[in-house]
């Protein structure tokens, strides 16, 4: 599903993040990757969603070698095989729930009826059955958090990216929300690369892997 090669990144300044690394995640598969702040986690996210680009090295999904397109076909590839999911949430409050979820498949010109109805659907399987038309600034951060869930999921993308998914939220509600992104993924049967410093959050991956200024510590 996901394949990387011989990746190298370094920050303005010349400091490098990580270089040589190396990692695959099967289909199906939940990877985690763990390690301390400022060691380059969530700039190794971006850089294989293609948001940001490495100075060396390559990540293909699905055999497909992102460094080879172009931006358009790049933006495609995205916004069809990858589900995003974001400590901070970046659920849009000018749009009620059922139009949050359902923006992927709009994006991708799913006619709205079939949209909104995937959506409800997607709303009742992670508790929030009903409350389509309310908007972001009613909800809880738990509740927030299974909204980004759900919208990284809608589109039934092969490739779920999770940055810190939990960080903002209190340990209970983190377990819950946690579990809940675990039954649904499972469900999917998509595969999932999980950033994260939570040891708690990580535990529930099939390999876990500590990032370090040495590279990838474990099985990659």
């Amino acid at each position: 599903m996901l394949t990387v090669k011989s990746l190298r990144k370094a920050v303005p300044g010349g400091r490098v993040l990580f270089q040589d690394l190396n990692l695959t995640v099967d289909k199906g598969q939940f990877v985690a990757i763990t390690g301390e702040s400022g060691v380059g986690k969530s700039t190794l996210l971006n850089v294989l969603a293609g948001l940001d680009s490495a100075d060396a090295g390559s990540v293909a999904i699905d055999g497909v070698a992102m460094e080879s397109l172009q931006d358009d076909a790049l933006t495609r590839l995205r916004r069809d095989r990858i589900g995003f999911v974001f400590q901070a949430f970046h659920v849009l409050p000018h749009l009620d729930l059922a139009h949050n979820v359902a923006l992927p498949l709009v994006l991708q010109g799913v006619a709205a009826e079939e949209s909104l109805a995937r959506s409800a659907a997607m709303l009742e399987a992670i508790g929030l059955g009903g409350r389509g038309s309310d908007y972001p600034r009613q909800l809880s951060g738990g509740e927030l958090q299974r909204v980004a869930i759900a919208r990284a999921l809608i589109h039934r993308p092969a490739l779920i990216l999770a940055d810190e998914p939990t960080g903002n939220l209190d340990p209970d509600t983190a377990a819950k929300v946690m579990s809940l992104f675990v039954e649904q993924v499972r469900h999917a049967g998509a595969s999932v690369l999980l950033v994260t410093h939570s040891p708690v959050s990580a535990a529930v991956a099939d390999r876990v892997l500590h990032l370090t200024r040495d590279g990838l510590i474990g099985h990659a």
